[in-house]
């Protein structure tokens, strides 16, 4: 029997291996950042184009390599970080897996320049499909350059499984991100088709939040800081008040790397208990630093997941110390014994004795009678109650008179009531005193003639506004209400650059922008069906449901923003309705093109047949 096992090239093993290392762009924005961190450098520039699709580029002033090293690094578990399995549990580096660089070069074309400081020449090798095409000489500033380009070349299947460009860069700005919040002492620059989009110099880490996120970001945090002998806690959380509907602004970094914890995010939000609203996200920046013994990184080659030795003492701390600095900066209500100094009576108030304050009324103000009545009144003058008009019947007495016209030669006929037909037949005609009632602030109740009809209230919204902001964006601009103090709005730079790609759809539905700067946006009209208070709401929902993606036609770009503004403004449950805004809403919701469904397909109502209401009382 012939032996079927063989073993796999290494080109195909690592592309094999590159499956699980690099699955999009911002994947390998995240290992060449990372390297470059590892490498010690100062300043790191990366450099997109396409979305990272055409072009990936970091370029650090790191340590730099050797001519040996720098062949070396693209072999497969080549790595500088680790040299014993013991390793493992002392890191203080990103990587330590050596797959990275092997990976990326087996789907990509990969360009290194490399020059250690030493040195006099540097390196530059360049890289087909886990191919070396050529490895030269050159001279080159210290550290190192690496570009990616045309990722997935050799993988169509892979390639044709990006997303649009906007999906793709949005990842890659999370990982920017997440590495510049991780290293405030390093300057990074961003630069996406040509264009700056950060440039983060070294500095504290709040001012580095505030750099990413916008100035506003400022005012919003509240310093977290703890010490134990197992973990050291420090870092930033937001005010209640400033609390998002999305979870964008959430980050956890232990031992500067960054992770995903659902148990650590239920720490937190138990420190939240009872000051958030229903639904609210709190910001938070948090860096936790623990002994490396204590963790195991080695899960997931992402190395986002961690594996702590003691969770629970670790979300008991967490909580407590988020606790403590909510209540220390009088962001939630706490007992305070100790007298507060701010509340004392000011020394010269001591002596002063307290006065009765006067009283001017003017007796002779009547807010119901004309401006040439109150002229007659003098000031000492009492108010006299007029005296009560007759009836009303008296008013149309004398009013009935014979006609001064003659029917002598004339005949005239009149056309009465009686001879007018009715267009329904009176047994149709069901005279109701309520035509419609509200159930548990949930449900209308409306009779029709077979039975009666159950709408969800807030699905049966969801579907009339859908319906209108669509009408409104893809057939006719809607009007707007002017605003007599315009809005100023703060957003972070990436939130502001998906507010200019909505800017023309967002218009048609009756937003009128002011001024749109880097950071903020100024608007002076909104949309009639939508308040002044509501705007922030609205944007920040859209911007939340906008997170994964904007489809490539505008019809599906003009359907997310419908469907998300419909969600945002629909009336809620518990929501208590009259009975004309009950009637208003079911007249809408069957005068729409497609009334059964809501616009994220959910039953809007449900009939119920006299025949079947017959069937639950039968024996």
């Amino acid at each position: 029997m012939s032996s079927i096992i063989q073993l796999l090239p290494d080109h195909v093993a690592n592309q094999i291996a590159a499956g699980e290392v690099v699955q999009r762009p911002a994947s390998v924005v995240k290992e060449l950042l990372e390297n470059a961190v590892d490498a010690k450098a100062t300043d790191i520039k990366l450099i997109i184009k396409d979305a990272g699709k055409a072009l990936v580029q970091v370029i650090d002033n790191g340590l730099g390599m050797s001519v040996t090293d720098a062949r070396l690094c693209f072999e497969r578990h080549a790595t500088s970080k680790i040299r014993l399995a013991e390793d493992l549990f002392s890191l203080d580096t990103k990587g330590f897996r050596g797959e990275a660089l092997a990976s990326i070069a087996a789907i990509a074309h990969v360009e290194m320049k490399t020059k250690p400081d030493q040195e006099e020449f540097g390196t530059q090798i360049i890289i087909e499909g886990s191919k070396f095409v050529s490895q030269e000489v050159a001279v080159l500033p210290k550290g190192t350059s690496f570009a990616v380009k045309n990722l997935f070349f050799n993988i169509p299947a892979r390639r044709n499984f990006l997303k649009s460009d906007t999906v793709e860069y949005r990842h890659i700005i999370d990982e920017f991100q997440r590495v510049a919040l991780a290293h405030a002492n390093i300057h990074f620059t961003f630069y996406h088709n040509g264009s700056e989009m950060f440039n983060l110099p070294a500095s504290s880490l709040r001012q580095r939040i505030v750099n990413i996120f916008s100035g506003k970001m400022n005012e919003k945090l509240v310093p977290v800081q703890e010490e134990t002998d197992i973990i050291t806690i420090q870092g930033f959380v937001s005010k209640a008040e400033f609390a998002k509907k999305n979870r964008g602004e959430q980050f956890f970094f232990v031992n500067d790397r960054f992770i995903k914890s659902g148990y650590l995010h239920h720490a937190v939000m138990a420190a939240y208990d009872g000051i958030l609203k229903d639904g609210a996200q709190p910001s938070y920046f948090l860096y936790l630093t623990v002994p490396p013994n204590t963790i195991d990184i080695n899960i997931h080659p992402t190395k986002t997941e961690i594996k702590f030795d003691d969770e629970h003492a670790l979300y008991a701390i967490l909580r407590a110390s988020i606790k403590h600095s909510l209540g220390q900066f009088n962001v939630a209500p706490v007992l305070d014994f100790d007298r507060d100094s701010n509340l004392d009576t000011p020394y010269h108030y001591k002596d002063l004795e307290g006065e009765t304050p006067t009283i001017q009324v003017d007796r002779s103000f009547n807010p119901f009678s004309d401006d040439k009545i109150n002229k007659h009144y003098s000031s000492g003058s009492s108010y006299k109650k007029p005296e009560p008009t007759a009836n009303w019947e008296s008013l149309y007495v004398g009013l009935k008179q014979e006609p001064e016209f003659t029917t002598t030669n004339h005949d005239f006929s009149f056309e009465s009531e009686e001879v007018t037909g009715s267009l329904f037949n009176e047994e149709e005609v069901e005279q109701t005193v309520n035509s419609a009632y509200q159930i548990h602030k949930k449900y209308i109740v409306s009779p029709i003639k077979s039975g009666m009809v159950i709408v969800d209230q807030q699905r049966a919204h969801q579907r009339v506004l859908y319906e209108q902001f669509l009408t409104n964006m893809t057939v006719h601009q809607a009007s707007s209400q002017q605003l007599l103090f315009p809005l100023d709005l703060f957003f972070s730079s990436v939130e502001m650059e998906l507010i200019e790609e909505l800017k023309l759809s967002l218009i048609n539905t009756g937003f009128v922008f002011e001024e749109t700067d880097s950071d903020h946006v100024v608007i002076s009209g909104i949309p009639v069906n939508v308040t002044e208070s509501e705007v922030s709401i609205v944007l920040e929902q859209l911007l939340s449901d906008l997170q994964d993606g904007i489809p490539d036609s505008s019809f599906s770009q003009n359907d997310t923003i419908a469907k998300s503004m419909a969600k945002s403004l629909a009336v809620k449950t518990g929501t208590s309705l009259t009975l004309k805004e009950q009637e208003n809403l079911v007249n809408g919701l069957f005068a729409c093109k497609d009334p059964n469904v809501s616009p994220f397909q959910k039953p809007t109502f449900i009939t119920m047949r006299v025949e079947d209401i017959d069937k639950k009382f039968a024996l």
